[in-house]
């Protein structure tokens, strides 16, 4: 149900990651080598990069597919940044949003991106509903789940949490409304990366040249390339790579303090 993909590092045009790889993000959309649920996802796509000395990061999304859309590969081979985050959407439940429904969400300097389906939606998370603040429910982009889940990481981030301890909490929050769900959250500031794995695939790849990628799955066969345990938070930098288990909904035992690695 979707596949997405973070950068950090060297400056690179959007291109050279998203396009240019034999098994991209671009490919990905028709043909993806290792998602779990779901075959094709042309349900929209969308990217947010960031531009030097400005933190808040520019967005293109669309509703249709990233193959269909010809000024977007323009753009791609031009633009050029040192964070981006992207994805391609398989979507869960057909909807009217359009590319309202399309990853990345963004608020401020966070971008974020949701692979997964929430079980039950949207019944099985009414009870969360008064932990969002009642301005963001009624600024959702979208009516569909991964609208909803970033609603509250948002609330999280807005409480004074770290990235990685926004992300860890709303998984097994939701995951306890709704057990069953899928929830590899991506989530980015253009400074740091946080990651769930959580019912389907994540992979990283330290870059020999500088720069760290965060991706559904590998663009490529180097062998650098490492997959991250289910039921783990990933936090990067540019350099440095850390990963943390999760808890269970309901377990009394509590994982390592999660921090965010040096940028």
């Amino acid at each position: 149900m979707c596949r997405h993909l973070a950068y950090l590092g060297p400056e690179e045009p959007l291109g050279r990651l998203l396009g240019e790889p034999e098994h991209g993000l671009y490919r990905q959309s028709w043909a993806p080598r290792r998602q779990r649920h779901g075959t094709v996802n042309a349900d929209g796509f969308g990217v947010g990069w960031y531009a030097e000395g400005d933190p808040v990061p520019a967005r293109y999304r669309r509703a249709g597919p990233i193959w269909a859309d010809p000024s977007f590969a323009d753009l791609a081979r031009v633009v050029r940044s040192t964070a981006l985050l992207a994805a391609v959407r398989d979507a869960t439940v057909p909807g009217a949003d359009q590319e309202a429904a399309a990853a990345p969400f963004a608020s401020g300097p966070w971008l974020f991106s949701h692979n997964g389906a929430v079980k039950g939606w949207p019944g099985s998370l009414a009870p969360l509903v008064p932990t969002v603040p009642a301005v963001d429910l009624l600024s959702l982009e979208a009516r569909n789940d991964s609208a909803f889940v970033w609603a509250l990481v948002l609330a999280r981030l807005r409480g004074g949490d770290e990235m990685g301890q926004a992300l860890a909490d709303t998984v097994v929050e939701v995951a306890e409304a709704a057990p069953g769900s899928r929830l590899n959250l991506l989530l980015t500031s253009g400074e740091t990366i946080a990651a769930t794995a959580w019912g389907d695939t994540l992979w990283y790849l330290t870059r020999p040249g500088g720069g760290t990628v965060v991706a559904s799955e590998p663009y490529d066969d180097d062998p650098h390339w490492q997959e991250v345990p289910d039921r783990t938070l990933l936090a990067a930098s540019r350099t440095d790579v850390l990963l943390t288990p999760l808890k269970e909904p309901g377990d009394p035992l509590v994982p390592a303090p999660l921090k965010e690695p040096s940028t």
